[in-house]
């Protein structure tokens, strides 16, 4: 779970105008930056940070843990987002399959290359962030808000089912595709860059592949990369996971696609989009205002009462 909403539910305990100031601040960049990453548009997204933000002030004074303000606050955002009528541009209308997600011989070929040396190592990180960004929009969305959720939001298995209203397990095969999906559109976001100097760009040379046992190494090949999420995620009984590292060990090929997308993982868990600074200090004093009047309200209308 982020730390900003563990931070907000202890600030808005306190009451005081400056904490409830500063708990909202966290709450907008974190609706904010949840809806940029699942639908990508600014405008979209500050609309979505008012609205979510404004009908929540009733409920965030009942909320007594950061556990339900993160399923309330993803569950009232993912509704929002839901309603928006523009998606993004190049999200595809299917889900790809697990062997359409898979890579095929010429870019596993590319990621037995120097691996310390990939196509984004030129990259300003404002363009890397840019690419990933893109790369994100582009899976489809079932997927999308799982991989948003789990590792951009760091919700837990449970929570994500509770907000998405899904079985665990269903939770966990969409984040592996969209995992597998995220990594893809990376890889060819970073192709079709051509201001890429030679050198830096994945070649087309062949894999490598270490095949010990022969013709039952691509089936092995394709088990595993069916597993990597629960093998890196660390949800595998002992005996499958070290028969997994076994043949990681043994196979180049699945050590190069272990590393792309642990890499791929990494980067989705480092992206923040934070709200337009010249936006957020205006909605913020309303809400806190607000939220302020709202806390004070019974105690008025009682004393109205009696006089």
């Amino acid at each position: 779970m982020r730390p900003e909403l563990i931070q907000a539910t202890e600030l808005l305990r306190r009451n005081t105008p400056e904490a409830v100031e500063q708990a909202i601040g966290l709450l907008q960049n974190t609706v904010y930056s949840f809806s940029m990453k699942v639908c990508g548009h600014p405008e979209d997204a500050e609309d979505t940070m008012q609205e979510v933000l404004s009908r929540s002030l009733g409920h965030l004074a009942r909320i007594q843990n950061p556990q339900q303000m993160a399923v309330w606050l993803y569950t009232v955002t993912r509704n929002r987002c839901w309603r928006m009528r523009r998606k993004p541009a190049h999200a595809p209308a299917n889900v790809l399959s697990l062997d359409e997600l898979m890579p095929d011989d010429e870019e596993l070929g590319r990621l037995l290359e120097d691996a310390a040396v990939g196509p984004e190592g030129n990259l300003l990180a404002a363009e890397q962030h840019h690419l990933l960004h893109q790369a994100i929009l582009r899976v489809p969305a079932p997927l999308r808000i799982v991989l948003v959720l789990h590792d951009m939001e760091e919700l837990s298995t449970e929570q994500i089912a509770k907000v998405l209203s899904l079985q665990q397990g269903t939770v966990r095969i969409r984040l592996h595709r969209a995992r597998l999906s995220v990594r893809k559109e990376m890889s060819q976001l970073l192709e079709a860059i051509p201001a890429l100097p030679k050198q830096a760009r994945p070649s087309a040379s062949k894999p490598k592949r270490a095949r010990a046992n022969g013709a039952q190494r691509p089936a092995e090949c394709r088990d595993l990369f069916a597993n990597l999420s629960e093998y890196l995620d660390g949800r595998l009984e002992p005996i499958t996971c070290e028969q997994m590292r076994e043949h990681i060990e043994a196979c180049p090929s699945c050590v190069a696609f272990l590393r792309d997308l642990r890499a791929a993982i990494d980067r989705c868990r480092s992206l923040e989009i934070p709200c337009d600074p010249a936006v957020a200090p205006r909605l913020r004093a309303i809400l806190t205002r607000e939220y302020l009047r709202m806390l004070v309200m019974p105690v008025e209308e009682k004393t109205s009462a009696i006089l």
